[in-house]
């Protein structure tokens, strides 16, 4: 018994032309936006001329372009004459249709501006201690005038964290202290900072005639924050060519504390400037003379590496370098 011989498949592939993507089509077949655009405006105003005023072209660019949709489409749109210019029969459909395309454009644009308005309206920031209690309440204030609809949530810890936090993008603006720009993350110095040396006014250093050496402070078992905080990062680097800080007499994540603990007596610390100024105009702390360290630092803010802050995040970041 014979039987019929199946195709091969060499013939088979040969045989079969493929079909035209989609997209491939639409890129050959619809106008662009701008030309979509034109012929609405000369189907309204019955002018190639007046329709290149408002869509803001000249007169030869109008024509040109729709001269290239007509060959794009295959059908003419527009018939020219002294009097003015009006659609054809097939460019009256063509701008049926066209109206639908810029509705949907419009609709995909209020739909987009509205995410970006959502993300626009919320700004998370992650401050150091210092700079989440002593200034950034300020530039927040000012931001609230500019963009009162920004809803803004703060995340404060210490340097370290802080950097972490805008790493893994739970934070889109970070403030940091310390010697150096985190690892990983662009930045700008946006201030500076003094660390000072206190103590309650009871302490032996309170009564000192003559500034502390550098190698005495280092020397000395100190109240301090914890590691990782841009306090901390600042004086290990100031006194490591003094022998590097003693072991701490104690150490807590938060100033408030490390102040707490001075001002009883417990014994001296070094905490920022900005953060004992009113402890030491009211007495309860002194500022104890150091000669011999550097102990000044620098304010960041930070962001990931890559495009600069954005929305609410740039003008935050733009209140914090006036004056």
């Amino acid at each position: 018994m014979s039987t019929d011989p199946a195709p091969s498949s060499s013939s088979s592939s040969s045989s079969a032309s493929p079909l035209p993507a989609a997209s491939s089509l639409l890129s050959h077949r619809v106008p662009d936006l701008a030309a979509v655009e034109l012929l609405l405006a000369v189907a309204k105003l019955g002018s190639l001329g007046r329709a290149a005023r408002e869509v803001g072209i000249s007169q030869p660019a109008a024509s040109a372009r729709i001269r290239s949709m007509e060959r794009q489409l295959g059908v003419t749109l527009v018939e020219r004459s002294p009097r003015g210019s009006r659609l054809t029969e097939a460019g009256a459909l063509v701008t049926d249709w066209a109206r639908r395309i810029v509705e949907a454009a419009e609709a995909f644009d209020a739909g987009v501006r509205a995410l970006r308005g959502r993300r626009d309206s919320r700004l998370r920031v992650a401050a150091s201690m210092t700079i989440a209690e002593y200034l950034l309440p300020g530039w927040l204030v000012a931001l609230q005038s500019q963009r009162p609809g920004t809803a803004v949530s703060l995340l404060a810890g210490n340097s370290a964290a802080v950097a972490r936090q805008v790493l893994d993008g739970t934070a889109d603006l970070g403030f940091v202290e310390g010697v150096a720009a985190p690892e990983g993350l662009d930045g700008v110095v946006i201030g500076h900072d003094r660390l000072v040396v206190v103590a309650a006014p009871g302490h032996v250093w309170a009564r000192r005639r003559h500034p502390l050496d550098a190698s005495e402070l280092a020397d000395t078992s100190l109240i301090l924050r914890e590691e990782g905080s841009g306090t901390r990062q600042v004086l290990d680097a100031a006194l490591v060519a003094h022998g590097g800080l003693s072991t701490p007499l104690l150490e807590f994540s938060s100033t408030t504390a490390v102040k707490a603990a001075a001002v009883s007596g417990a014994g001296p610390s070094v905490l920022s400037e900005l953060a004992v100024r009113e402890e030491i105009a009211a007495g309860r702390l002194v500022r104890v003379p150091v000669e011999g360290v550097r102990l000044r630092r620098d304010l960041r803010a930070v962001w990931p590496v890559g495009p600069g802050p954005v929305g609410p995040a740039r003008d935050l970041l733009g209140l914090t370098r006036r004056g």
